[in-house]
């Protein structure tokens, strides 16, 4: 079994991962992260392996005690992969969307994949059938665009996520909630459209936090998970074990 623990700013998601199924997962508050881990290390005893996405919130001292209980590797872009990085400034790319490409590998290999994540940002990364990883797009995603509305203007209110009734905003608040989310669903359903017209036999997945939100919502045809990147960091781990 092998554990997975994907560090965000302020939240850790850990999996335990028996080959490519979850068998548990939980999200907790980062200053609970070794405590956390303490635990599913005793309550899966047979997990011996780990891998670590972090944003660079973790101390050494944090990393030294987590080896301790595990067979420990930290995800960088150094990492090897199992697909060619093409991209231009390698060094620079995220280990979020290093583990979304992966996840796409893993389970559709050979395949034109295009991986949307919509979260804080909303990222795009797009692998070839020739497992050739491209590179994509980054944009703001739903609260940065509310955030930036409020935090840029004198009097625009910062608003909650809210699906509009119509393209029309008839107040203040409408007319917001209908530039923020309908400019999203629109700049999702181009891109896509634009990679279609490139790629006939394109695959699309969508991810992230707000992907369940965004995904009734979408006119393309897409695969909507939840566990993508999860999924991911368990197939680099599963890969590096193997060679």
């Amino acid at each position: 079994m092998n554990l997975i623990i994907d560090v965000g700013n302020s939240f850790v998601k850990l999996a335990v991962f028996d080959g490519d199924h979850i068998k548990h997962k939980e999200v907790v508050e980062l200053d609970l992260i070794l405590n956390s881990i303490k635990a599913v290390k005793y309550k899966f005893t047979t997990v011996k392996k780990a891998i670590v996405s972090s944003v660079g919130k973790l101390s050494e001292s944090d990393l030294d005690t987590m080896r301790g209980y595990f067979e420990l590797m930290i995800l960088n872009t150094e990492t090897k992969l199992p697909y060619a990085n093409l991209y231009k400034t390698p060094k620079t790319l995220g280990v979020d969307r290093i583990a979304l490409v992966s996840a796409s590998v893993n389970k559709y290999p050979n395949t034109n994949v295009l991986i949307i994540d919509a979260g804080t940002c909303i990222t795009y990364d797009f692998i070839n059938n020739k497992n050739e990883y491209l590179g994509g797009a980054i944009s703001p995603g739903l609260r940065m665009r509310y955030r930036a509305l409020n935090n840029l203007t004198a009097k625009l209110p910062l608003l909650d996520i809210e699906l509009p009734d119509s393209i029309i905003g008839n107040s203040t608040e409408t007319s917001m909630h209908s530039g923020v989310v309908y400019g999203i669903l629109k700049e999702i359903d181009g891109v896509i459209i634009e990679y279609k017209e490139n790629y006939s036999d394109l695959t699309v997945i969508l991810t992230g936090g707000d992907s369940n939100f965004l995904s009734k919502q979408l006119k393309s045809s897409i695969f909507a998970t939840s566990n993508f990147l999860l999924e991911g960091l368990n197939f680099i781990l599963q890969f590096n074990s193997n060679e």
